[in-house]
């Protein structure tokens, strides 16, 4: 669908640089996505393998996050594998809808109420990033917690158009079950894409 350079705003790599490749088509359905253009695959033209790993060299900072939509709709195994020939570090953020495919150095899941995470998913996650969009879901981002390996970083971050409300209680929880961290979506913050 896209890809841009930019710096990583959420999540264990904030801060970072990276080039982002977002690809087209998810059958999860997020109300609140904020981007819901990427959800029909047909609207978006195919792109060689190869034409995307040269983009993503032509860039300094050697990884790259491949998100979506829902990246793992398809088999990232090539794409994975040029760019780690390449010795840029490969970065997903998935839903964990589908079972994982490809070669990782880190993998964020941030499982979605609308489409229930593959249960082959959570042993490869190297990061829980729970969307709080209300109160209960403290709750399922524990059942969620308690699916992951031990060394998975955990984070509650609020969802964008609640922020100013669900923030507040955020903090609190983590001040109270230390384990988990805040993420919050910086990027916004930023004004960066």
């Amino acid at each position: 669908m896209e890809a841009f350079y930019t710096i990583q705003g959420e999540g264990g790599n904030t801060g970072t640089a990276a080039y982002f490749i977002r690809l087209g088509g998810c059958d999860v359905g997020c109300h609140w996505c904020d981007v819901k253009e990427s959800w029909d695959a047909e609207s978006h033209p195919l792109t060689p393998v190869q034409d995307i790993v040269s983009a993503a060299d032509a860039y300094p900072g050697k990884a790259v996050v491949i998100t979506g939509g829902e990246p793992l709709l398809y088999n990232l195994k090539p794409l994975t594998e040029q760019l780690q020939a390449r010795g840029i570090k490969t970065y997903i953020e998935t839903s964990g809808a589908y079972p994982v495919s490809g070669s990782w150095d880190w993998i964020c899941l941030s499982p979605k109420k609308f489409k229930a995470p593959d249960q082959s998913v959570y042993p490869f996650a190297n990061e829980l990033k729970v969307i709080i969009f209300n109160k209960s879901d403290f709750k399922w981002a524990e059942e969620h917690a308690a699916l992951v390996g031990p060394d998975c970083q955990l984070y509650l971050q609020p969802e964008w158009s609640k922020a100013v409300e669900i923030t507040p209680l955020i903090v609190e929880y983590v001040k109270s079950n230390p384990r988990w961290r805040v993420s919050l979506q910086t990027h916004k913050y930023m004004d960066i894409p």
